[in-house]
This record gives C-alpha cells, structure tokens and sequence, in this order.
C-alpha cells in the first residue's frame, strides 16, 4: 500500500511541477479549454507562491485543489480499508461536493467564454 502511494504522489509531483507535460486532452481535440482547462497551471504556480497568476488562470484552484487532495486520502483510505475503490461516490457528502464542484467549474467555465474573469484560459 505504502509503495503505491509514494508512487502516486511522485507522479503527482513530477506532473506539478512540470516536468512531465499534461496537455489537456478536451482541448486537444475541441480546440476550446475545457472546464478544468488551467488548473494544472494554477496548481504549479500556487506551489511555487503565485497565488494571484494561479487565481488568474483559475479562479477556482483554491476550492478543487483541496477537494481533490482529500478525494484521493478517502480513496486510498477506502481502499486499504475495503480492497476497492469509489469511497467517495459511496459517500453521501462526496458525491454532493463533488456535484457542487463539478456545477461551479461549469459555471465558470461559461462566465469565461462571457468574457468574465479574464475570458477563456489559453489553451
């Protein structure tokens, strides 16, 4: 269990700070940033103390960064707990975060294609 959450976080760490590239694969072949679209960006400038350049290419990198942080420790906890995955779609308080997050990442996500919030992120 230990070895494969090293190796996650190693991944983990080395797509944040960039030395694995990520392109989004919506946007690849869309040709439109997705709603998530930066996040990845904002999540690497956050680490290195940009918080207003990641709140530029994200405004929502402050709620889903965290959000996804603790999903993976319920995840891996449910795991190692139960041998299988989907702890937080079990969970009646995972699910309606996740709905609410998933819901304000589309709101967004259209305020900026309005011209809202600096417009759509590049892609």
């Amino acid at each position: 269990m230990l070895p494969a959450t090293l190796l996650l976080g190693g991944l983990a760490g080395l797509l944040l700070y960039g030395v694995i590239p990520w392109p989004c694969p919506v946007a690849l072949l869309l040709r439109i940033p997705c709603p998530g679209c930066g996040l990845t960006r904002a999540t690497r400038l956050a680490l290195h103390g940009d918080l207003a350049g990641a709140t530029h290419l994200h405004p929502l990198w402050f709620v889903v960064v965290p959000a996804v942080m603790v999903a993976a420790v319920v995840e891996i906890r449910g795991y190692a707990r139960d041998g299988r995955f989907g702890a937080v779609e079990r969970s009646r308080v995972g699910s309606a975060v996740t709905a609410v997050i998933a819901g304000l990442l589309v709101v967004v996500w259209l305020a900026r294609f309005c011209g809202a919030l600096g417009g759509p992120v590049s892609i």
